[in-house]
């Protein structure tokens, strides 16, 4: 009997998958990626995939194959552990797609996952930072006394150009110094899908990282190791995506910002201060690298107070009282 190819990792991980199963599981992966899904994305659906076919192993029952009542208990048990509401659709997104491209390629028969609804995702709309909330924090590594002023100075020009571009922090953290104009105030980013788009900044944006590879960057790189990378971290690697969200996260406390604040907080912000201050909404989903519009259409509704000022000042009637 074969040896079973791949072990899950999620507690309790004792049961294996069976090795057809772990080889269609790596087509599919690898369909991603030709794709061009980002790594991301690739590992959140591997681990998805695997927390099903695992599921099926332990209860004995054909990947290729689980009836009604086995799709069931899988849904049971996603709600047993308190998941989320978008952490298990994130799951039966990643297995249904899974099984569409087993079914193209005959590995089974049909998708026992089809037709199978996830529950609601709750439509909350993301935090923004005030306009004063925002600067507060960009500039608090200048603002604060730090034994260590090459990293402050990393730090400052990270949180800058996060607020400045609305780059996404893996964006930030996959900045290469060939792709950064710092002339034209121009960088270049590779996001989702593998899409380049270009981005601009502003002056402080500008003088945080003249500082930072004038006096920051080339004491960091002492071993010539960095790669070209803009940030390092301080052992002059470059900064990992991990390690950018704890730069950030390390400032929120600090600047005394919101507990619920995050490197997207500040995309977040990018995008409703642009709308506010009169930009295209079109222009903010090029600058922001959405594919469809309607992805962008969510930072209309944090704008309140501009919606509010733009009717009363463009409405002959705003400001009269009804009947008059």
């Amino acid at each position: 009997m074969p040896r079973p190819a791949s072990t899950v990792t999620d507690a309790p991980r004792t049961t294996e998958i069976p090795a057809e199963a772990a080889r269609a599981l790596g087509a599919f992966l690898e369909a991603l990626g030709a794709r061009n899904a980002s790594p991301g994305t690739i590992v959140e659906y591997r681990r998805n995939v695997t927390d099903l076919l695992t599921f099926l192993a332990r209860r004995g029952a054909d990947w290729r194959a689980p009836d009604r009542a086995t799709v069931r208990a899988y849904l049971a048990d996603l709600a047993d552990r308190e998941l989320a509401p978008s952490s298990v659709a994130g799951r039966i997104a990643a297995a249904r797609s899974f099984y569409r491209h087993a079914l193209r390629s005959g590995a089974v028969s049909a998708n026992p996952l089809a037709g199978v609804r996830a529950p609601r995702r709750p439509s909350r709309l993301p935090r923004v930072l005030s306009v004063e909330e925002a600067e507060d924090l960009v500039t608090a590594p200048k603002r604060r006394v730090v034994r260590n002023q090459l990293l402050a100075r990393r730090d400052a020009a990270m949180l800058e150009l996060l607020y400045a571009t609305g780059m996404r922090i893996s964006e930030l953290a996959g900045l290469s110094l060939d792709r950064v104009d710092r002339g034209r105030r121009r960088l270049r980013v590779v996001g989702k899908g593998r899409k380049e788009r270009e981005l601009l900044f502003g002056a402080p944006a500008s003088s945080a990282l003249e500082a930072y590879l004038s006096h920051g960057r080339p004491e960091l790189a002492v071993d010539g190791e960095d790669e070209g990378a803009v940030f390092l971290n301080a052992a002059g690697r470059p900064l990992s995506v991990r390690g950018a969200r704890l730069v950030v996260d390390r400032w929120v406390t600090a600047a005394g910002g919101p507990r619920a604040a995050s490197p997207h907080t500040l995309r977040h912000s990018f995008a409703t201060h642009m709308l506010e201050g009169g930009a295209d909404l079109r222009v903010v989903q090029e600058l922001l690298g959405h594919a469809n519009l309607q992805t962008t259409q969510v930072y209309t509704h944090l704008s309140d107070a501009a919606l509010r000022a733009a009717y009363r000042d463009a409405h002959p009637r705003a400001g009269r009282r009804a009947g008059r």
